[in-house]
């Protein structure tokens, strides 16, 4: 028997469309963004490092000088004091983002009344932008009408909280600005990932007699393993870039003490026509970001096709 016998009305069976063009439609309407990727973000990207190496300044000019913007950029005392705050600011904030954020979202994953409402006040603040966030908090912590002007009034004559005006403390004053606007999202990950978890297994837990807070800390938390690689990338990608928060609040100021690393490459790209410094910082930005985005990638993607 031929194989055109075993169908039905002697026709061969169709072949599957071949890989290349599938999808062709869709394939050819994404030209145009692969093309804005490739020419703006990675042309862009080689051009920054490529000048990084070179002695520009107003001008870009092919003048390469070797790594001397980067060894002038490392014994330059503005940008180790950027690099501290960055550090300081980049570490409390990921600690204080993911547990003040999980456990408001474990608070209104107790199915409370007026959920809506409470979830809708938390998300509020990041709604708005950092320029209005810095200078709301610019006028919360200054002494003379702030918080240390309210808890004096009240009778606490010997109280002082003035963050901003002390060196010491000043990065800690942004701080507070940026948890209060960026933990209500990490709020709202964190529930999505809670409201994620099947029903049984607290269920499972309550019939065993595990208290509420073993069931989030062992079984809980690491089922949420994924939201919480993506919520640490977020809150990584914000705090590298973090520039206008500062600018609106402080100025970096006072001095250089709340200086950070994308303020200084702002300041050298348009304030000290430096372009090639300017770029060298930005090559260490774009550095950071690497360093992040690698170890999530290989966690994200690795893992799937290990799986």
């Amino acid at each position: 028997m031929s194989s055109t016998d075993s169908v039905p009305g002697g026709r061969r069976p169709a072949r599957p469309p071949r890989r290349l063009t599938r999808n062709m439609t869709a394939k050819v309407a994404s030209i145009p963004m692969v093309l804005t990727a490739l020419v703006i973000f990675v042309g862009c990207t080689v051009w920054s490092i490529v000048y990084s190496f070179t002695k520009t300044r107003s001008i870009p000019k092919l003048e390469f000088v070797g790594f001397d913007q980067y060894e002038r950029l490392w014994s330059t005392n503005r940008w180790l004091v950027s690099i501290e705050n960055l550090a300081i600011y980049g570490l409390c904030s990921m600690v204080f983002s993911l547990v003040i954020g999980f456990v408001l979202a474990a608070l209104l994953d107790q199915k409370i009344r007026f959920e809506n409402t409470f979830r809708t006040i938390l998300l509020y603040p990041f709604a708005l932008s950092f320029i209005v966030t810095g200078l709301v908090w610019q006028w919360i912590l200054n002494p003379n009408f702030g918080i240390q002007k309210v808890v004096q009034d009240l009778g606490f004559e010997n109280f002082a909280f003035n963050p901003l005006s002390n060196a010491d403390t000043v990065i800690y004053g942004v701080l507070i600005a940026g948890l209060w606007q960026g933990t209500g999202l990490i709020m709202v990950l964190m529930l999505a990932g809670l409201r994620g978890i099947d029903g049984e297994v607290w269920k499972a837990s309550r019939v065993d007699g595990i208290p509420a807070w073993k069931t989030y800390i062992f079984i809980v938390i690491p089922m949420m393993k994924p939201v919480f690689i993506t919520t640490l990338v977020i809150i990584a990608s914000g705090i590298i870039k973090v520039y206008d928060l500062v600018v609106a609040q402080t100025s970096g100021g006072p001095g250089i003490a709340s200086e950070v690393p994308a303020k200084y490459v702002y300041d050298f790209m348009f304030g000290r026509r430096n372009l090639g410094q300017a770029l060298a910082g930005s090559t260490m930005m774009l550095v950071t970001v690497l360093i992040v985005l690698i170890p999530w990638a290989y966690l994200e993607f690795g893992s799937k096709k290990r799986g």
